[in-house]
């Protein structure tokens, strides 16, 4: 089976984390966190650096790894690197995407993730929990 790399960022800012609906493909309406495949020659950094950079107009800052999922499709293998991230500049354009939410801890299961995003959802969901505690957040 065919092995595809990617990365994927999940950008926050405060309490929400950003997501994106595929506009096309086998997945098409699927939520997922924006990225992309990563070139030869390229750092998975670099190749996030590039992809938002492609697909939303936008420049990140790209902070620690979250999360490395490997999910097995019935095309292919899928190999992501989850990184967090912030806006650095730009108004997050849509390019390629058919819609796109900002979204609260509370609400990530609120939108049809990819089976490969799901298993980010939930340490995604686990590390909010953890910053809000150890913040004194409710």
């Amino acid at each position: 089976m065919k092995t595809i790399r990617v990365v994927a960022a999940v950008i926050q800012d405060g309490d929400r984390i950003f997501a994106t609906q595929r506009g096309y493909g086998p997945w098409k309406d699927s939520w997922e966190f924006p990225g992309g495949k990563i070139e030869p020659g390229e750092t998975a950094p670099e190749a996030l650096l590039r992809e938002i950079r492609e697909e939303l107009d936008t420049e990140i800052e790209v902070g620690g790894e979250l999360a490395r999922v490997e999910y097995d499709y019935p095309e292919f293998h899928l190999s992501m690197i989850c990184f967090l991230c912030r806006v650095v500049r730009g108004d997050l354009t849509l390019k390629e995407h058919e819609a796109a939410r900002w979204l609260h801890a509370e609400e990530l299961m609120s939108v049809g993730w990819l089976p490969a995003d799901l298993q980010v959802i939930r340490q995604l969901q686990e590390r909010m929990r953890q910053e809000r505690k150890e913040g004194g957040m409710p």
